[in-house]
């Protein structure tokens, strides 16, 4: 039997709420976290993503206290990530509330950072997050970018993958930079490129505005999807991903309460 396919709704948060945005850029507020992460797991969804997307931009820490109150209310895998660069950033987070961790500009900035990570607290705890724009100069014409989207690293997306996952990385969530807030459906060639070097679970992650969007993710590799964007604003439900995808003949995880026809 396959594995279910997760439906992660994210929370970008900045200075204690959640913000959506467009190409990373122009964000405006879209609610507290702690009542949208209640929401949430109350609709049905199977993981829930925190990230503090100003952190590593700001140099600063992760805002515990706001983790710790989003963990208080979900009975759901929670990640978090922002500002990670250390080892005890990690151990904070765990302690903090977090069942993941997401380190992206850490990782890019110190690699070792993954290995030392997944050596001290084992590889189901470290997620990747890479974001990722299209550059034809790239070998395989995507580029990883740092601190929320704003530097470029000058690192290929898929040869870097492929390095975080030789040294020890859980999970790669691919954040298409071009395709975020768009609405018009996940980078499913950066998708299938990355799955072809990625042997860990594969999260995508920008451009959702239909329920058909998610089910080509995952036909182009993905193993989970994410959004935020189109859940936040009500555009779309967790229950209506969750039917696009049972008909598309994936297998989904049906919690009591939400009964997907």
């Amino acid at each position: 039997m396959s594995l279910a396919v997760r439906v992660i709704p994210c929370l970008d948060v900045a200075d204690g709420r959640v913000v959506k945005g467009v190409n990373f850029t122009g964000l405006r507020d879209a609610g507290d976290p702690v009542q949208l992460a209640r929401g949430y797991d109350a609709a049905g969804a199977d993981e829930l993503t925190f990230l503090d997307i100003t952190a590593s931009a700001q140099s600063r820490e992760t805002t515990y206290e706001v983790v710790c109150r989003t963990a208080e209310q979900v009975f759901i895998p929670l990640t978090v990530g922002g500002g990670v660069r250390e080892v005890r950033d990690v151990d904070a987070l765990l302690r903090a509330g977090a069942d993941k961790v997401s380190v992206g500009t850490g990782a890019v900035t110190r690699p070792d950072l993954v290995s030392e990570v997944t050596e001290r607290f084992g590889s189901q705890v470290l997620v990747v997050s890479v974001d990722a724009r299209r550059n034809p100069a790239a070998a395989s014409g995507f580029e990883v970018t740092s601190h929320g989207g704003r530097r470029s690293t000058g690192r290929d997306a898929v040869a870097w993958v492929a390095e975080v996952c030789g040294r020890g990385a859980g999970e790669v969530l691919l954040n298409s930079m071009d395709a975020d807030g768009t609405g018009t459906g996940f980078d499913l060639p950066m998708i299938a490129a990355v799955r072809a070097v990625c042997p860990v679970p594969l999260v995508a992650s920008g451009g959702a505005g239909l329920p058909d969007h998610f089910t080509a993710a995952v036909a182009a590799g993905a193993d989970a999807v994410l959004a935020a964007g189109v859940f936040h604003d009500g555009h779309l439900e967790l229950r209506e991903v969750k039917q696009a995808l049972q008909r598309a003949g994936h297998c989904v995880r049906v919690p009591p309460a939400v009964r997907v026809r």
